[in-house]
């Protein structure tokens, strides 16, 4: 509870602002790191020029957005390498998936999707088994 305290009430709606800002920002970086792979200049680069713009719509800051580009032209060596990947699936009743992520562990994200599909009723397909259709 918040009693007389005035600062208990403005850190309590200011961490909940501050995760929501934080989920925003790490989604937007991921999709400009992702983007940025293809040439780390926006005005060639279309996907990036929308993935910024983006980014500058939720006000992310100019730093981060750097950061991300230089993450994703592999300037900044210390960080992990993201990669875009498509799986393809079947849900309930044989309805065809094509699923995009990016991830930076395959094995990982294969592990997650098929806990996912396998709950819901569906299962993974071979690559190729969607496209074909």
């Amino acid at each position: 509870m918040s009693g007389h305290s005035k600062w208990s009430t403005i850190k309590r709606k200011k961490g909940a602002t501050d995760a929501k800002r934080g989920q925003v920002f790490t989604r937007l970086s991921k999709e400009i790191s992702v983007a940025a792979r293809s040439g780390g200049d926006p005005e060639t680069n279309f996907r990036l020029r929308l993935a910024v713009e983006k980014a500058r719509a939720a006000n992310m800051p100019k730093d981060n957005i750097k950061r991300a580009i230089k993450k994703g032209t592999g300037e900044d060596k210390g960080g992990t390498v993201l990669e875009q990947v498509t799986y393809e699936g079947y849900a309930q009743h044989g309805v065809a998936l094509m699923i995009e992520t990016v991830t930076d562990n395959r094995n990982r994200a294969v592990a997650e999707l098929r806990h996912i599909l396998a709950k819901s009723g569906g299962n993974l397909g071979e690559t190729g088994s969607v496209t074909w259709q």
